[in-house]
């Protein structure tokens, strides 16, 4: 760390790292360094993972660049500082970024107001174009289905009757497309936000950032809400949204399941593990059942939708 310091600010200091957790698809480390004429700054080294660069090579690069254009748009994201193709100091590019100040906040003192807040970015977030900006470098709208949605796995250990999701997706699909491409986040959840004193201060994690869609990220955020913290969390979100970005929300059931399909591949069988990551949280009240009954109502409300 002490050479990648002199690599990106020369004759700075190195004067302490540290680990961040919670990352899955990248290696994080914090620095605070102290420049020449004696002030401190902190950044984050993220490092994307090997089964992220086996499925986008580019992926340090294209987070650096969406940085870009999110702090240029005013995003709450962090600033770009660095990106290093070279090998020179890690066999594998990475990108350094600003360091914000906040936290993961899963039991907010205001619920309402924290999904108003995440409601209002999403709408920024959707709001710079996917056609005006330069955005040319990210994944596309996936044409083909297995493109869009992964090949069905031949032994499904079925959690909330992924089989019939991916019937009733792949009798659908392509979803007409009715809401002008925008900028994705890919990921956008409780999960990558940070709060200071009760404010968003950061959306972190942009390497899942993409052009679709405004309803593929209002999917995805709809489930995990509803999850986390209720039907009365998710349904205020969603009001608040469309009040926000009046989207063609024709098409939002089949974005809901194509959500449940991906919490699915993602928790695997494996969803006591998932509700464990909340608990030290204080979210004890988040479990296996209460993951999959919640995720069965979701995909049950979204049949009864698509049925008229």
């Amino acid at each position: 760390m002490e050479q990648l310091v002199q690599h990106i600010a020369p004759q700075s200091r190195l004067v302490r790292t540290w680990p961040l957790e919670g990352g899955i698809s990248a290696q994080m480390t914090a620095l605070e360094i102290e420049d020449p004429d004696g002030q401190t700054r902190k950044m984050i080294v993220r490092r994307p993972g090997v089964e992220t660069l086996r499925q986008n090579p580019h992926a340090a690069e294209d987070e650096f660049k969406v940085l870009h254009i999110t702090k240029a748009a005013g995003l709450a994201a962090p600033a770009p500082c660095f990106l290093d193709l070279s090998g020179q100091i890690f066999p594998a590019p990475y990108l350094v970024v600003e360091y914000i100040e906040g936290r993961l906040e899963f039991a907010p003192a205001n619920r309402h107001d924290y999904v108003l807040q995440m409601a209002g970015h999403l709408a920024r977030i959707h709001s710079v174009d996917g056609l005006s900006q330069d955005l040319s470098f990210l994944p596309e709208p996936a044409r083909g289905f297995d493109e869009a949605f992964g090949r069905r796995p031949a032994n499904v250990i079925p959690i909330f009757d992924e089989d019939r999701i991916w019937d009733t997706l792949q009798a659908a699909w392509p979803f007409p497309p009715r809401n002008a491409p925008v900028l994705l986040h890919g990921d956008y959840w409780p999960g990558n936000l940070l709060w200071r004193d009760g404010r968003l201060s950061a959306v972190i994690d942009w390497e899942d950032a993409a052009v679709g869609d405004p309803l593929m990220d209002l999917g995805i955020t709809r489930l995990d809400l509803l999850w986390i913290f209720g039907r009365e969390a998710m349904d205020a979100f969603t009001r608040h949204y469309l009040s926000l970005k009046p989207v063609d929300r024709a098409s939002l059931p089949y974005w809901d399941l194509a959500a449940a399909l991906r919490l699915a591949r993602m928790a695997g069988a494996n969803l006591a593990g998932w509700a464990a990551f909340f608990h030290p949280f204080g979210r004890q009240d988040i479990t296996e059942g209460s993951i999959r009954a919640y995720t069965r109502d979701f995909v049950r409300q979204a049949d009864e939708s698509l049925k008229g």
